[in-house]
C-alpha cells in the first residue's frame, strides 16, 4: 500500500481525509500518515500570503523531510463583512494558534453589529500535493454560506459551530461527518485531490 503523509498533527482532519480518499479511491488505497507517525523535524511557519502558498510550504517540507509523496492544506473562513479575513489566519486569528472556541467568538465579536443580510462569507480550501522527483499539484475548494449570531451544534471543528452553507438548514458542526463531506470546501478539494492521487500515484502492488 502506498504510504502518503498529510502534514498535520490535527487527527480530525487525518480521519476526515483518509475516509473521502477511500470513497473516491476504492481499490486504489493508500495508507495515509500524520507528522505524529513519521520521525520529527522542526516546521516551516506558515508565511504565505495566500491558502496554496501556505500548503505548498507544508507539503514541500514534508516531502523533503521524509521522502514521502506529502498532502498539506491550508483553509479558513473568510467573512465579507471582514474583507475576507480571516483567511490564511483563521486558525490564529485570536493571537493563538488552534484555539477554535477563542478564534470563533472573535469573529461573532468583531461582526456583531452586522445585519444579517451582510453576514456572508465562504469557507475556503487548498490542497497541495508534493511527489518527491519536485512535481508539484493544487487542488482548491469552497463554500458559501454566512455566519450566524450563535454556535450551533457539536460536531466538526473551527468555524463549523456558526457557518451555514448555502442551501443548508443547519450548520456544518451539525451535519454527520459525510454529510459536511459532500458539500464543505475541504471535501470539494480532497474529492479533487483524490482524482489527482489516482492519476500520479501507481496502485499498490
Amino acid at each position: 500500500m502506498n504510504k502518503v503523509l498529510l502534514a498535520t498533527r490535527n487527527r480530525k482532519k487525518l480521519v476526515e481525509l483518509q475516509r473521502i480518499l477511500d470513497g473516491a479511491l476504492g481499490a486504489h488505497r493508500i495508507a495515509l500518515l500524520g507528522l505524529d507517525d513519521v520521525d520529527e523535524y522542526p516546521e516551516l511557519p506558515e508565511t504565505g500570503l495566500t491558502f496554496g502558498e501556505n500548503a505548498l510550504i507544508k507539503a514541500r517540507e514534508g516531502c523533503r523531510r521524509t521522502g514521502l509523496p506529502t498532502i498539506a492544506d491550508d483553509s479558513g473562513l473568510a467573512v465579507d463583512a471582514l474583507n475576507g479575513m480571516p483567511g490564511v489566519f483563521s486558525a490564529r486569528w485570536s493571537g493563538t494558534h488552534g484555539d477554535d472556541r477563542a478564534n470563533l467568538q472573535l469573529v461573532l465579536d468583531q461582526i456583531g453589529d452586522v445585519p444579517d443580510e451582510h453576514r456572508a462569507a465562504s469557507f475556503v480550501c487548498t490542497v497541495a500535493l508534493v511527489l518527491p522527483g519536485g512535481k508539484e499539484h493544487l487542488v482548491d475548494g469552497r463554500q458559501s454560506g454566512r455566519v450566524l449570531r450563535a454556535p450551533r451544534g457539536d460536531g466538526g471543528f473551527g468555524y463549523d459551530p456558526i457557518f451555514l452553507g448555502d442551501g443548508q438548514d443547519r450548520t456544518n458542526a451539525e451535519l454527520t461527518p459525510h454529510e459536511k463531506d459532500a458539500v464543505s470546501h475541504r471535501g470539494k478539494a480532497l474529492r479533487e485531490l483524490a482524482k489527482l492521487v489516482a492519476k500520479v500515484l501507481p496502485p499498490a502492488a
